[in-house]
């Protein structure tokens, strides 16, 4: 299974956070699973911290050095094909970098894992709590 981690789903991660589901917890352990994190997300990441908005453990550059590379997730990059889908998706979510990430599985065929309902909306798979 292709898993595209939602910005929170890969901060709860590698927090160890509760709020990440043990059903998401072990999809995203299962190295038969291939794991991406969008380069959006730590662009998300980058400026809600630059606004003191979110707190991280270590700046964006090394967040990915000790926690992309080490759990084996791919950063996604973001594609003209990937703006496409953007430009034609329906306006269910205002958010860009969630629309961006959506755009992204959709185009990449992959199961977003994301507690967020209004992605659901969608066209697309979403996990979090389904077994």
């Amino acid at each position: 299974m292709k898993l595209l981690l939602d910005t929170h789903a890969f901060l709860w991660f590698i927090g160890g956070d509760p709020q990440l589901t043990t059903y998401a917890r072990q999809l995203i352990e299962d190295p038969s699973n291939q794991r991406y994190v969008s380069i959006a997300s730590v662009w998300e990441i980058t400026i809600k911290s630059s606004l003191g908005r979110l707190i991280v453990p270590a700046p964006p550059s090394r967040l990915i050095s000790d926690h992309i590379w080490s759990n084996s997730i791919a950063l996604l990059a973001i594609s003209s094909e990937h703006l496409d889908v953007v430009h034609a998706l329906p306006y269910h979510h205002k958010d860009p970098f969630d629309r961006l990430m959506i755009a992204q599985a959709i185009h990449e065929g992959m199961t977003l894992v994301s507690k967020d309902q209004a992605i659901t909306a969608y066209n697309l798979p979403v996990l979090w709590n389904a077994a």
